[in-house]
C-alpha cells in the first residue's frame, strides 16, 4: 500500500485520519504543519501526500508550491474546512491551481477520502 504523509495542524482531526488510513492498510508518517511537512516530504520518498490548507507557520499553498519549485511529482490530496473570511472552495480551488490531484471539503465521510485517495493516486 502507498505511503503517506498526513500533514494537518488539528491533533485530533490528525490522530483520525491516520487510524482510517491505517485500517486500509496505508503506512502513514504524520506532520502537524506546513514547515514540519515540507522537511519530512523532503526528506524521504512518498507515494502520496495528504494536507490541510490552513495551518500555522507555512500553510498548505506555501507547501504545496515549494514542493513543486523543488521537484516534487508526489500527487497531493488538499483539505480544507475554510475560515470565516476565507471559504473552504476558495481555499480547494487555489490548491488546484497550484497542483494538487484531489481536494476534500471538511467535514468529509470516509467513501469521499477513499475517492480522493484513489483519484490522486491515478496514473
Amino acid at each position: 500500500m502507498p505511503q503517506i504523509l498526513l500533514i494537518e495542524d488539528d491533533e485530533q482531526f490528525r490522530a483520525m485520519l491516520a487510524q482510517m488510513l491505517t485500517e486500509d492498510g496505508h503506512q502513514v508518517s504524520m506532520a502537524r504543519d506546513g514547515d514540519e511537512g515540507l522537511s519530512l516530504a523532503s526528506r524521504s520518498r512518498w507515494d502520496l501526500i495528504v494536507t490541510d490548507i490552513l495551518m500555522p507557520h507555512r500553510d498548505g499553498i506555501q507547501m504545496i508550491v515549494a514542493l513543486g519549485q523543488g521537484g516534487s511529482k508526489v500527487p497531493i490530496v488538499a483539505m480544507s474546512g475554510g475560515r470565516r473570511s476565507v471559504s473552504a472552495d476558495f481555499n480547494l480551488e487555489s490548491a488546484t491551481l497550484v497542483g494538487v490531484k484531489a481536494a476534500l471539503s471538511k467535514p468529509f465521510t470516509r467513501a469521499d477520502l477513499r475517492r480522493a485517495l484513489a483519484a490522486a493516486l491515478k496514473p
